[in-house]
């Protein structure tokens, strides 16, 4: 006897896959339990961590006027810091993004002696303290130094001048870049190139049509972690900049300048300046790579 048709009571749960969940009288439950309580953990470690910090320095600020607050924050010594730290930041991310790309792109497609000894060292930034780095930049980069000593002769000075700062914060930015488009091309299909070069497409026309595209999105995501890193960095500038005010002051350096001093409220003034140009810089940035996603998207 053959059935050829099943009915469903009508009140029955229903699934649409095994993990999206089911519907049982009009609500949706999912497949795994503990979404509350996750949710609510998580919420509150999100708290702790950033935003009651976040917080108390925004109320902190507030004993300022806004008059107070604006002179506070558009002094000529404090707007020097912000084009060095703003400036430098930009400059080491869009460096990290070409060379980045390039050491990634070595990475995965050619095999060579040393391989795994690279790869190692390009999370030598990560877990290397940054005053450490610092100090081995400087130590390198002097005018005595094991380079310096010879870039000296040349005009070419490095470290205590803003170049020292764009190589310090090129070199604690670097991995960002490699580790986010490093698994994008590991994943980018060779047949792909393959069949752009049988169709008659040049070397360049295979990158720009059909590998960028696809790693834009990662490209992006590397700047943008590598310039948010570069923004907030201390220890591996403050001993190669040479603390200059004016000339290599950073303005993470000013704001402990200003503590030191027993200004809290300047300070946060200051910081609370710096977590609002970032902002808006992030949320530029990552409304592009949106768009960028979008893009690749209607194109495949």
């Amino acid at each position: 006897m053959s059935v050829s048709a099943q009915t469903t009571p009508a009140n029955a749960p229903t699934t649409s896959s095994p993990v999206a969940g089911r519907r049982w009288g009009g609500r949706h439950y999912s497949v795994l339990p503990g979404f509350g309580l996750s949710l609510g953990f998580t919420l509150v470690y999100l708290s702790l961590i950033v935003l009651i910090p976040l917080s108390a320095v925004i109320l902190k600020t507030a004993n300022l006027s806004w008059a107070q607050f604006w002179e506070t924050i558009t002094t000529e010594r404090v707007v020097a810091s912000y084009q060095l730290s703003f400036g430098a930041s930009l400059i080491a991310a869009l460096l990290n993004v070409i060379f980045g790309v390039l050491l990634a792109w070595v990475l995965v497609r050619y095999q060579f002696v040393g391989k795994t000894v690279i790869d190692a060292l390009v999370d030598l930034p990560f877990a290397l303290p940054t005053a450490v780095a610092g100090i081995a930049l400087t130590a390198i980069y002097a005018p005595n130094g094991l380079i310096g000593q010879y870039l000296e002769p040349l005009g070419i000075k490095v470290a205590f001048a803003p170049l020292g700062v764009v190589l310090a914060l090129t070199f604690i930015g670097l991995p960002f870049v490699v580790r986010t488009v490093q698994p994008v091309l590991e994943d980018l299909e060779i047949e792909l190139e393959e069949a752009a070069a049988s169709l008659g497409a040049s070397r360049a026309q295979t990158f720009l049509r059909v590998i960028l595209p696809t790693m834009l999105p990662a490209v992006l995501t590397g700047f943008t972690l590598a310039f948010a890193r570069a923004v907030g960095e201390f220890g591996s500038v403050v001993f190669i900049s040479g603390n200059l005010p004016f000339e290599t002051e950073i303005t993470p350096l000013l704001i402990l300048t200003k503590l030191e001093q027993y200004d809290y409220v300047g300070a946060t003034a200051l910081a609370v300046s710096m977590l609002a140009v970032s902002f808006v810089l992030l949320l530029l940035i990552n409304g592009l790579q949106v768009w960028s996603r979008k893009r690749s998207g209607m194109k495949v």
